[in-house]
């Protein structure tokens, strides 16, 4: 059977999500850290713990974390002709920098591939062994990085929706703008029935369903943040419920919201069904003439069929709808 044919016999999974009516608010992944590693494509399955001498001590690194009760999400992100440097690897490394936090801390490296693995380790469990690493550390808190997943190895729907979304991002945005930004191809970071998807950093924000009409805002936040709602999935530094409120709470608090520092806790919740949770958001800014906190009550408000997977014969399941039924800010 030919390509074409397959993806013409095809329903992408994020199709299906969209015409059903599933909303991406709270599907953003919630950890601690970030480790993003350039690396060419293809990115099987097995991409990270394969036998490779570039990457030795990456698997070393990674298994401490994993025994550890902190939470790390590792992306690949695709070499860039502009960007990229021959011989040598970039990454990335984003962490909370403290319970209370607007934005991801930035560490970025462009390292010998052969010291990859060694800077894994001294990211993730060695710390004292950073200054190793001094000279190829880089300058770049400045710079806004964009990751568009177009990683069709997971799911179809990425390379299909993602890339093009991708194309006029990297093609657009970075040269024709006054911000410091890069825009890069990613491996997937979940959420592909919501493709196209979009993780905005240090902000970590997590976008979906992306449209070329939306990009300006999104990325110049020029206009009302109450365009953007669909296409919210959620803020990395809360939890699920705590992501739902924290849309809404955005919505009403506009743009002046990301600079906020921020902690949600999820105060009561029906652990069993799933049924409700109330919520809790403080916040204050960063010179703290500003400090108050809302409380939410998320409620199920009924259920839509998606699909987690594209195919010809796609699987349907059940997933809950939430909706923030009571919202009140705290003095």
């Amino acid at each position: 059977m030919s390509t074409n044919k397959t993806q013409n016999n095809c329903r992408f999974c994020s199709e299906i999500s969209q015409a059903n009516g599933e909303d991406p608010i709270g599907s953003a992944t919630a950890v601690t850290q970030y480790l993003i590693i350039e690396a060419a494509q293809p990115w099987p399955d097995n991409f990270w713990i394969e036998p490779d001498p570039m990457r030795q001590g990456l698997l070393a690194a990674l298994n401490f974390v994993c025994e550890g009760s902190r939470k790390i999400r590792v992306i690949a992100i695709a070499p860039d002709k502009e960007y990229s440097h021959p011989g040598y690897t970039r990454v990335f490394y984003y962490c909370r920098p403290a319970n209370f936090f607007a934005q991801f801390e930035k560490h970025e490296f462009i390292v010998p591939h052969a010291l990859l693995g060694s800077l894994a380790l001294a990211l993730l469990k060695n710390p004292e062994e950073l200054p190793n690493f001094t000279q190829y550390r880089q300058q770049t808190n400045h710079i806004r990085e964009l990751l568009v997943c177009t990683d069709g190895n997971v799911d179809v729907a990425c390379s299909r929706f993602g890339y093009p979304i991708y194309q006029k991002l990297r093609s657009e945005y970075p040269t024709t703008t006054n911000i410091n930004l890069r825009v890069w191809r990613c491996s997937h970071f979940g959420g592909h029935h919501f493709a196209p998807t979009l993780f905005d950093l240090p902000q970590g924000q997590y976008w979906g369903r992306l449209k070329p009409e939306i990009l300006d805002l999104l990325v110049l936040r020029n206009a009302s943040v109450k365009e953007l709602y669909p296409h919210y999935r959620g803020w990395g530094g809360l939890s699920k419920f705590a992501q739902i409120a924290e849309r809404e709470i955005w919505m009403l608090e506009g743009w002046k919201w990301l600079e906020y520092h921020k902690a949600g806790q999820v105060l009561a919740s029906d652990e069993i069904n799933q049924e409700w949770a109330d919520v809790r958001i403080d916040y204050t800014s960063v010179d703290g003439n500003i400090s108050s906190a809302y409380q939410a009550r998320v409620e199920v408000k009924g259920s839509v069929m998606t699909a987690w997977k594209s195919g010809e014969n796609p699987t349907l399941e059940e997933v809950k709808q939430y909706h923030v039924t009571s919202l009140v800010k705290l003095a």
